[in-house]
């Protein structure tokens, strides 16, 4: 029986915040607009705000559905058991309803107000995270992180689309260094909490291929990203702006992966190289998409003539 079937705590407006997974949404929603702004073309502040919050509101609905059907699972794991479904603050059916509802109502409003690619990539988005990475992939493959990557890909794409109305090879080459880059930002996290994922049944690839195989893979994805991350700059999408610091980031992320892809793990090692990897992962992606914009503000500005 579940917890929350055990102990049914009264629901607060912020366990219905926490289901949306605010810190992953943040992510998403940086990236989507990174990609709304970056795009080569105008959009009404007003019609961008929609854009933005129903990607917000998509990513919301996803996580809560993730939530809800991973609740038995969140409560097995230490990091996850806080969460408002395995400590009994809310009802399952409350949560799959409220998933159903954001995910629902943001591609309905995206579509009438954007227009139905952008909502369609916005339903796909949801669809692959919630139901073939979540229910088919988590569950049954140590590559649920590879092929799963593209659930968190969308974001920049849907706002590049947004602002365009048609899907080029720019945002394509987002959605690929985002998808690129979340294997080893997620294998460095599942390196240090591989015991959770055990304990549970979740064939995380450390858990299931080992540490070697898992810090080997994390090398070569980190290898793989620089000249992908260099890309937009080299086919003309960028300036050099992004494409300098595309490559300073990329070098960093290695020389953070470096260490970690090199390394033995000695019984009770504090896994420094992997923590510091993950949390310059976030960094890095942040920074990348940052630096995008930017670039399309200095080429918009004639600063760079």
């Amino acid at each position: 029986m579940p917890p929350a079937a055990a102990l049914q705590l009264p629901t607060e407006w912020r366990d219905f915040f926490a289901l949306t997974k605010p810190r992953v949404m943040s992510l998403v929603v940086f990236t989507g607009l990174c990609g709304l702004l970056a795009a080569p073309a105008s959009i009404h502040p007003v019609l961008a705000f929609t854009a933005i919050l129903c990607i917000a509101l998509g990513a919301g609905g996803a996580a809560a559905l993730n939530m809800w059907w991973e609740a038995d699972i969140d409560a097995g794991m230490k990091r996850t058991a806080a969460r408002p479904l395995p400590a009994g603050r809310m009802d399952r059916t409350a949560a799959r309803d409220f998933g159903i509802g954001l995910s629902v109502g943001s591609v309905l409003l995206l579509g009438v107000a954007i227009g139905w690619l952008a909502a369609g990539l916005l339903a796909v988005s949801i669809l692959y995270y919630a139901v073939i990475y979540t229910i088919w992939l988590k569950p049954r493959t140590p590559q649920n992180i590879v092929i799963g990557g593209g659930a968190g890909a969308f974001p920049p794409l849907i706002g590049w689309v947004a602002a365009t109305g048609e899907i080029t090879a720019m945002p394509l080459l987002l959605f690929a260094i985002i998808f690129m880059w979340t294997p080893p930002h997620f294998w460095a996290l599942a390196l240090f909490v591989q015991t959770d994922y055990a304990k549970v049944g979740i064939p995380m690839l450390p858990v299931v291929a080992g540490e070697a195989t898992t810090r080997r893979q994390i090398l070569i994805y980190a290898a793989l990203l620089m000249p992908l991350a260099a890309t937009p700059w080299w086919i003309g999408g960028t300036g050099a702006v992004y494409g300098i610091a595309a490559l300073i980031l990329s070098a960093a992320f290695l020389g953070f992966a470096l260490p970690v892809g090199l390394r033995r793990t000695a019984a009770g090692d504090t896994m420094r190289p992997e923590k510091r990897l993950f949390g310059f992962s976030i960094v890095y992606l942040f920074a990348l998409f940052a630096c995008l914009v930017a670039d399309r503000l200095a080429t918009v500005q004639g600063w760079l003539r």
